[in-house]
């Protein structure tokens, strides 16, 4: 008797909403908590922990309505076989157009195109609300309706320009790839990020939004001297104008080899009281470089990655996971989609185990920007960019560890006092 991999994967996927819920009540009875953390007392306004507090728990409603939503339509999607159907009928509109439905590029083609469309048409909602319902009530979203209906034609645009010759390649690849095909797919992705990492900030980010150097002045002046400190080769330093989407606030730098850039949000010096923090929060930052953080999760990745592709070779050629789920043919891309969802609980595990080391990350950084000086801004400046974006003040312990790359604010400063008291 044939493994039911269509009936095991619905039901853990089930299992996980259901888990997930429960951690979900968990952290929204965390966000109803009427007082802040005792560590947050007098130094979070009593004003700034009651907006956050309406913040976090409108966002809490529309999460268990969307998560409901989703896992219905997923459950069904496959209950149902619904890809299969898709599958099918994007072949017969190739036909009726006069392509070759066999050519299993063009199929798959066709199928994605159908699947973009279903995805647009269902998320769209969604969207709308988040952006011009909860995030416009809070006073986060900057957007027009046009500038948002541009900047979604815009990545559907990148998808058809992008999206085609990867698929193809890929297609290609499994079909030609032999015993080495896992180590080929490999390379090709390995590649394949290098390449985007490169062209997404040059080429694919000034599509939606506008990125200018950075001023000459004070904090200019200060980054510099930090980043030549640390011997960080750093060859631009930009502004970009986040405030015309929302008024949440961030940080980055990218870059290969000797050739580093740092993107400051412009929301994120209007919201630092001075220089120092978000120097500091810099400081942070090139801390991850400095730790070398940046190139143990790229390597974890990788590897990650190639043992996906190594199990993927164990199952492409299985009959009895394509006719699980209705499927009576083995394309390559419908195999890789099955493969993932007979994965998902490898993969929750994984997403779990990541969290936990980007949360030690994080700690690592908190204490090199400390002991390059900025403990006290560093402080500061974690404090207003969690009351600036009206971050949950209040978190249940377990759905945190679970949830959060980040470690919450009230983890982040017992750190760093604990650090300072040890000093003293």
């Amino acid at each position: 008797m044939a493994f039911p991999y269509m009936e095991a994967v619905v039901g853990f996927m089930i299992l996980m909403y259901i888990f997930e819920t429960y951690l979900d009540l968990r952290q929204h009875a965390a966000l109803k908590l009427p007082n802040l953390p005792k560590t947050l007392e007098g130094v979070i306004s009593q004003e700034k922990f009651e907006k956050s507090r309406a913040y976090s728990i409108d966002k809490s409603n529309f999460h268990f309505v969307s998560q409901f939503v989703t896992i219905a339509m997923d459950s069904a999607i496959l209950l149902y076989g619904v890809l299969p159907w898709f599958w099918k009928k994007s072949g017969s509109v190739l036909d009726s157009t006069g392509l070759d439905a066999e050519n299993e590029i063009y199929h798959t083609l066709a199928f994605l195109a159908g699947v973009m469309i279903w995805s647009q048409i269902t998320d769209l909602p969604f969207s709308l609300y988040s952006t011009f319902v909860i995030e416009e009530r809070h006073g986060f979203n900057k957007q027009t309706i046009w500038l948002f209906i541009r900047d979604m034609i815009k990545g559907m645009i990148l998808a058809i320009v992008i999206g085609p010759p990867i698929v193809a390649a890929i297609i290609l690849i499994v079909q030609k790839g032999g015993p080495y095909l896992a180590i080929y797919l490999w390379g090709f992705m390995f590649v394949l990020s290098l390449v985007m990492m490169t062209i997404y900030p040059v080429l694919i980010a000034p599509l939606f939004n506008k990125f200018t150097p950075l001023p000459e002045g004070e904090l200019r002046t200060k980054i510099e001297t930090l980043a030549s400190s640390l011997n960080f080769p750093l060859k631009k330093l930009f502004v970009v104008d986040g405030s015309t989407r929302s008024s949440h606030s961030n940080a980055y730098m990218y870059g290969f080899f000797k050739n580093k850039r740092i993107v400051l949000y412009d929301t994120l010096i209007q919201q630092c009281k001075n220089v120092e923090e978000v120097v500091a929060v810099i400081a942070h930052e090139l801390g991850h470089w400095k730790l070398n953080h940046t190139m143990y999760s790229f390597i974890a990745v990788q590897v990650l990655t190639l043992l996906q592709f190594g199990g993927y070779t164990l199952v492409k050629n299985s009959k009895d996971l394509f006719m699980s789920f209705g499927f009576d043919t083995q394309p390559v891309l419908i195999g890789l989609i099955l493969f993932q969802h007979t994965i998902i609980p490898i993969q929750h595990l994984v997403s779990f185990g990541l969290n936990l080391v980007s949360r030690a990350f994080e700690f690592q950084a908190d204490a090199f920007a400390k002991n390059l000086g900025y403990s006290k801004p560093l402080r500061d400046g974690l404090v207003k960019l969690q009351e600036e974006n009206l971050s949950a003040m209040n978190t249940d312990p377990w759905y945190s560890a679970y949830h959060y790359s980040h470690p919450p604010l009230v983890e982040r400063l017992a750190a760093i006092d604990e650090a300072d008291k040890k000093a003293d």
